[in-house]
Order: C-alpha cells, then structure tokens, then sequence
C-alpha cells in the first residue's frame, strides 16, 4: 500500500480513538499487520496487551489456579496437634517427601531405560540390562535409540 499524507493522518486518528489494529486495518482496507507496521515506523503510542493488561489499583487480585486438580495431587492431611499437649512425633510417612520416578530402578546399579511392550498392559516392562555410562540405555538399546546423522542419509529415499 501507498502510505499517502491522508492515509497517514486517518491512521493517526483511527489510533489516537483506540480503535484495535484490526479495526483500523477494516477500516482503511488494509491488513492488521500493515497498521502495526506502520504505527511502529510513525512511533505511535504502545497498545497494552489485550492478553495483559494492568489491572487498576483498587481491584482485587485475580484468584490463582491450583496447579493440579484435586485429583490428581491429593492433599496430605498432618494429624492435629493439641494445644495444651506435648508435641506428638511427626508422622515418617507425612515428614518423607514423596520421589516419582519415570521407570523402576533394580537395585542400586543402573538399568536400561527402554521399554518394551505397550504401556498401560500387564506385559509392559523395562528392559533390565545395565545402563552404559553416561547413558539411560544398555548397549543394544543404545545403539537403536543413538543413531548419526551420517546413517539417517544413508536410509533416505
């Protein structure tokens, strides 16, 4: 598009009304993109962010979200302690913070990480080979899982 004076003037109008860069880019029949362009090159005024925006200083703070959802991360309930009472012995199961592990360790050597059979099926397991140093899998699996760039050319069509 030819960027005449008029052109120029009515986007600086369309602008200073508030009119979004979508509008303006209606209006004068134009893409949203060419009105952003143009605007940054005349260094009109920032828009804010219609995703966020600055809330006013007597509005309450939007409450957060939970993470999880209470299914998926229960809450652990501490048994209450009297006020009057001595201090009861904390719980060893609710003091010991809880450890995920994507795949089950053998022992304390490291195993191979790689999976066999269909998860979500009583078959499914890891393989139980040691775990090649520096490596999640054993030798075998790595040499599948490992492959250089060389030898993937090698297989293309």
């Amino acid at each position: 598009m030819d960027w005449t004076p008029e052109a120029i003037e009515r986007l600086r109008a369309l602008w200073a009304e508030g009119h979004s860069t979508a509008e303006i880019g209606r209006r004068m029949g134009v893409s949203k993109n060419a009105v952003v362009g143009k605007a940054h090159r005349l260094n009109l005024p920032a828009r804010p962010s219609p995703i966020r925006r600055d809330a006013p200083a007597d509005a309450k703070p939007a409450a957060q979200k939970p993470l999880r959802p209470a299914a998926v991360a229960p809450r652990l309930t501490l048994p209450a302690v009297a006020a009057a009472g001595p201090a009861a012995p904390a719980s060893p199961i609710a003091a010991t913070p809880a450890v995920v592990r994507p795949f089950p360790r053998l022992g304390a050597a490291r195993s191979c990480c790689w999976p066999i059979g269909e998860p979500g099926t009583s078959g499914f397991r890891f393989c139980s080979g040691d775990a090649m140093t520096g490596k999640p899998y054993c030798g075998e699996h790595a040499a599948l899982a490992y492959v250089k760039a060389r030898d993937r050319r090698e297989d293309a069509a």
